[in-house]
């Protein structure tokens, strides 16, 4: 039996605002996340996970040069840098104060005349930036007009768990997953929006992102916007697919806490038999098996 490594997640579900402009909306958006953060400190929490644009997520009409009418490239100039720095900023300190490790999504610029990225910041429990994720599947939108697509999967750990993340509408991709359970993660930190305005598609999302924790073996934080709560509220989602904790679909800012681990038990079938059994299939074990000729290959005969 390996060592036994228990982490206390929250995720959060918060509402996303689309303005980054507005200088209003990113500070209200800031404040409702350290108050997240503070309320998951006094559960115990060692970690945080909030939705995509949890500081602001551009709406693409806001964003267009030749909107709102209509969708065009984004101007980015039209985003308050300083404001949005300032609350990322008080985000970390308050990270480094409470002892919390705080992963949350927020957009990254790059220089003009690139593209922005679409970004989850994984902050340290000491208030430091460890590391960034870039949404690499983007939408047809996103890519058109929005963004620049990341390149390549991260990982951290925490307390000897090991996560990754994913973002936006990856959870459409079941390559995103398979591929951190080949990186040997315990756990995947998706963080979305949602799908425009359709509830059922926020549920869809809910579904999907169950079958990726019970067909890989892994816990999946769902950190969805409170917008979305009604249809697919915020959870964590342990290796069987079932829900550990979720929100309620109130449309409030909210969190939900569950201890993950990386313990074959109580998840043994998950973890310790079928997720070793799908590696060995997929490198080949059937081979040896396999019968040339004979009846095997006549398929028009009972």
């Amino acid at each position: 039996m390996p060592d036994v490594n228990l982490v206390r997640l929250a995720t959060a579900q918060v509402v996303v605002r689309e303005d980054p402009g507005d200088r209003g909306q990113v500070r209200q958006s800031g404040h409702d996340v350290r108050e997240l953060m503070r309320q998951a400190s006094r559960a115990g929490a060692r970690i945080i996970h909030f939705p995509e644009g949890a500081t602001c997520s551009p709406h693409k009409r806001i964003m267009s040069v030749i909107g709102p009418a209509e969708v065009g490239p984004a101007d980015w100039d039209r985003a308050d840098w300083q404001v949005l720095r300032q609350e990322l900023t008080a985000i970390a300190r308050l990270a480094g104060e409470l002892r919390l490790w705080t992963v949350l999504g927020a957009v990254h610029p790059l220089t003009s005349p690139h593209r922005s990225h679409n970004s989850m910041y994984v902050i340290s429990d000491s208030g430091e930036l460890v590391t960034r994720y870039d949404e690499r599947l983007l939408s047809n939108t996103k890519l058109s007009f929005m963004y620049t697509p990341g390149t390549r999967p991260v990982t951290f750990e925490v307390d000897g768990l090991r996560l990754g993340c994913a973002l936006g509408m990856e959870v459409h991709f079941p390559e995103v997953f398979t591929e951190y359970e080949r990186l040997d993660v315990d756990g995947v930190l998706f963080s979305t929006t949602g799908p425009g305005q359709t509830p059922e598609g926020a549920a869809a999302f809910a579904t999907e992102a169950q079958a990726h924790a019970a067909t890989n073996g892994l816990w999946v934080s769902f950190a969805m916007s409170a917008q979305h709560s009604a249809a697919a509220p915020a959870g964590i989602i342990a290796p069987d697919g079932s829900w550990a904790a979720r929100c309620r679909g109130d449309g409030h800012p909210a969190v939900a806490i569950a201890d993950i681990d990386n313990r074959p038990e109580p998840i043994d079938i998950a973890v310790t038999k079928a997720r070793p059994w799908r590696r060995l299939a997929r490198a080949g074990v059937y081979d040896a098996h396999l019968v040339a000729d004979d009846r095997s290959d006549d398929r028009g005969a009972f």
